[in-house]
């Protein structure tokens, strides 16, 4: 009686052995559309990003104004079945440290370059939206060999024909509202500030930012000097057309895709990246603002999984 208990629970302790690195192979399959919330420290600087998948190509996705990391998320878990995503908030935005000097999109794309590379990341394709999407150009002008593709979403390149219409345009003001009296002007009335962009630069506002994103939005803009180095991008734009008019010079090779609203810079974008670009592909969304991803979900994502 006492052998046949022995065998019993020793094939009862075979199976289970054996159900283990099944279990755990099975798990980490499901989970590698799973987003986690990571950070690394790179040129002493402390950059927060969201990852997801394992795929053997990468996707590095970089956010715009008045948004974080956040705004992909809809977009990481279709990614991850192919792709390593990782999506960083920019340097001085979201959870993400904010440096003493350098917030601008050349130091930024460089510093995004370090955090890629101190995750073992030797190629990428670049993805961004708004100021991301000047990061992201500066990504790939200053390291080409290792951007396999670009995706810029709508906005603009400073410094390449047509800039200035949009920059000096006397009704989009925000890019020179920054200094301590518009710091006391905004401090406490954040989510008045950013429903501006928000609601006037979608083409329908009642079609544009969810609810619970522009809470968690305004949550990490309010924070201590966090407006402050989100403004510094646009005290940053005067820099940036001095660099990419240099970057410009050597044309990009890499395939291009340039998406972007109708009704926002989806046409300009598109003529700025045929200069700039030797392979472009303009996607222009038809009744469509600024607000890509949170406008015309399907339509956007579909272009973008497309294109990669």
């Amino acid at each position: 009686m006492k052998r046949r208990w022995n065998i019993g629970l020793g094939i009862t302790l075979f199976a289970m052995l054996l159900s283990v690195p099944l279990r755990g192979a099975a798990q980490s399959a499901a989970g590698q559309g799973e987003i986690v919330s990571r950070s690394a420290t790179v040129e002493g600087i402390k950059l927060h990003y969201l990852t997801a998948g394992q795929g053997p190509s990468v996707v590095l996705l970089l956010h715009g104004y008045a948004e974080t990391s956040r705004m992909w998320k809809p977009l990481i878990p279709l990614l991850a079945r192919k792709y390593r995503v990782v999506a960083p908030d920019l340097p001085g935005i979201g959870d993400s440290d904010i440096p003493s000097n350098g917030l601008d999109m050349k130091t930024a794309a460089i510093r995004i370059h370090a955090l890629a590379k101190s995750l073992g990341i030797e190629k990428a394709r670049v993805v961004g939206h708004d100021i991301g999407l000047m990061v992201a150009y500066a990504y790939a002008a200053q390291f080409p060999a290792e951007t396999e593709k670009l995706v810029v979403m709508d906005a603009f390149l400073p410094g390449v024909a047509g800039w200035e219409d949009v920059y000096n345009n006397p009704g989009i003001w925000h890019f020179r509202f920054n200094g301590p009296t518009p710091e006391a002007l905004v401090h406490g009335r954040e989510r008045t500030y950013f429903e501006h962009y928000w609601n006037d630069f979608a083409a329908d506002r009642t079609h544009s930012i969810p609810e619970a994103d522009r809470a968690a939005y305004t949550a990490a803009y309010a924070r201590p000097g966090r407006m402050r180095a989100g403004w510094g991008y646009f005290v940053s734009f005067p820099q940036a057309a001095k660099d990419f008019t240099q970057l410009s010079q050597k044309k990009l090779t890499m395939p291009v895709l340039a998406i972007g609203g109708e009704k926002a810079n989806g046409v300009l974008l598109g003529q700025q990246m045929k200069l700039v670009a030797s392979d472009a592909t303009v996607v222009v969304l038809k009744n469509t603002g600024h607000w890509l991803m949170e406008e015309q979900q399907k339509e956007t994502m579909d272009a973008l999984l497309k294109f990669l």
